[in-house]
């Protein structure tokens, strides 16, 4: 059964006010409300159309949401479906920052981000067991994982060169040969969609690199080539964030970046939004409230820009990638790689939320981060560690985690 425009606009109203939790959450209540609920898409489509799009770049559950759209109503529907389930989170994160770049420094308001932080160094470490548990069934995964961590942590490989080496070694190790497939090749369909959503997303680039020179134009920049690279999900490129942002762009500082990342794991949406967050923040600072509102925007055009061209453009071929045994070997080598990603991100973050001294070691062919024992911060240490219990152990809630450990933060602040 095809819906109406109008149900098809209702149903992700609702998921997108709903879509808490992450990718993993975010696709089981999709399927659980469109495939088995109202059985718009069969079983076998859904699961076909969420294999291509964790092999393309960008946040999956938003892919797969304007695919779901575009397959009942062509690109119109995929534009609903896919713009309402970024945009109440998009609004939310946004007056999350207004408010924070406002009021952030107030004492206790630093001291809640405090004990948000901690938490965050928790809920790091559960999607690196989660994502681990998941992508590493082989002992060649497992040294591709270590690899991947090795590399990012000790040499500073930059993590696009650790994601195409990964996807190049398992495209050219996997010998399995495709079976023929009598499918149509929609070249005019997807060549269309290139022009139509390349123009989309690449002219305004254009404009702001040769009219607004400075922060606004590498902003577009940056935050376009993320979109380009992110496989694996956010997690996976938080890492790469983090560094660019803080240590060579110096938009923001590593405090602002957890908090950022507290914020966006609290509200609806991909977790990818947290790039609204430091495009808000980062022009916040230098050009104050109007700026903050045009850097937002602009992250969030170069952020989710592509992923509708990517979709527009790709999902005609569904059926003959899906089936491409190399391409599959290539997301199964990412996906291994990406658990060397979050455990460096894990330690990233644990060092600078637990430690106040961090030295950043650059003595070739070393690049690392080194921590002050001596300057050792309990509180958040046995904060991270009570959520870390909550979150793996007693299996609480994400958001009653993050609001104890803000409390915790607190009330340790006051005494």
């Amino acid at each position: 059964m095809t819906p109406s425009l109008m149900d098809l606009t209702r149903a992700f109203a609702r998921i997108g006010i709903l879509s808490f939790g992450g990718p993993a959450a975010q696709i089981a209540m999709m399927h659980r409300d469109i495939v088995d609920d109202r059985k718009w898409v069969s079983e076998k489509d859904y699961l076909s159309a969420l294999s291509f799009c964790m092999l393309l770049p960008g946040p999956e559950a938003m892919q797969l949401a304007t695919w779901i759209g575009w397959r009942l109503h062509s690109t119109l529907g995929g534009l609903i479906a896919g713009l309402l389930f970024v945009l109440p989170g998009a609004a939310v994160v946004l007056a999350l920052s207004m408010i924070y770049a406002a009021f952030g420094q107030v004492p206790l308001v630093a001291a809640l981000f405090v004990g948000v932080q901690a938490a965050v160094v928790a809920v790091v470490i559960e999607a690196l067991l989660r994502v681990a548990k998941r992508a590493l069934k082989t002992r060649e995964y497992w040294a591709i994982a270590a690899l991947g961590f090795v590399a990012l942590f000790f040499f500073g490989v930059p993590f696009p060169v650790l994601i195409l080496a990964a996807a190049a070694y398992g495209y050219l190790t996997t010998r399995t040969a495709a079976e023929p497939l009598n499918t149509p090749r929609p070249y005019a369909q997807t060549a269309k969609a290139v022009l139509v959503w390349g123009a989309i997303w690449l002219v305004p680039l254009a404009v702001l690199v040769t009219h607004h020179p400075g922060i606004y134009a590498d902003m577009g920049l940056y935050f376009s080539k993320l979109a380009v690279l992110t496989f694996g999900g956010a997690y996976a490129v938080l890492a790469w964030m983090s560094q660019t942002v803080v240590a060579e762009m110096g938009w923001l500082t590593v405090r602002q970046m957890m908090d950022g990342l507290g914020l966006a794991e609290t509200t609806p949406g991909p977790l990818i939004l947290v790039t609204e967050f430091v495009g808000y923040v980062a022009a916040y600072q230098k050009h104050g409230l109007a700026g903050g509102l045009l850097g937002a925007a602009i992250a969030l055009w170069m952020t989710f820009a592509p992923c509708f061209l990517w979709i527009f453009a790709g999902a005609p071929w569904i059926a003959r990638l899906t089936a491409a045994p190399r391409l599959s070997g290539a997301l199964r080598a990412i996906t291994a790689a990406v658990v060397g990603v979050i455990a460096n991100l894990s330690i990233w973050f644990a060092a600078h939320v637990f430690f106040a001294t961090v030295t950043r070691i650059d003595s070739f062919p070393f690049h690392m981060i080194l921590p002050d024992p001596s300057s050792f911060n309990a509180i958040p240490g046995l904060i991270a560690l009570a959520s870390a219990y909550l979150l793996l152990r007693l299996h609480q809630s994400l958001l009653l985690v993050l609001a104890l450990a803000a409390i915790a933060s607190a009330a340790a602040s006051l005494l």
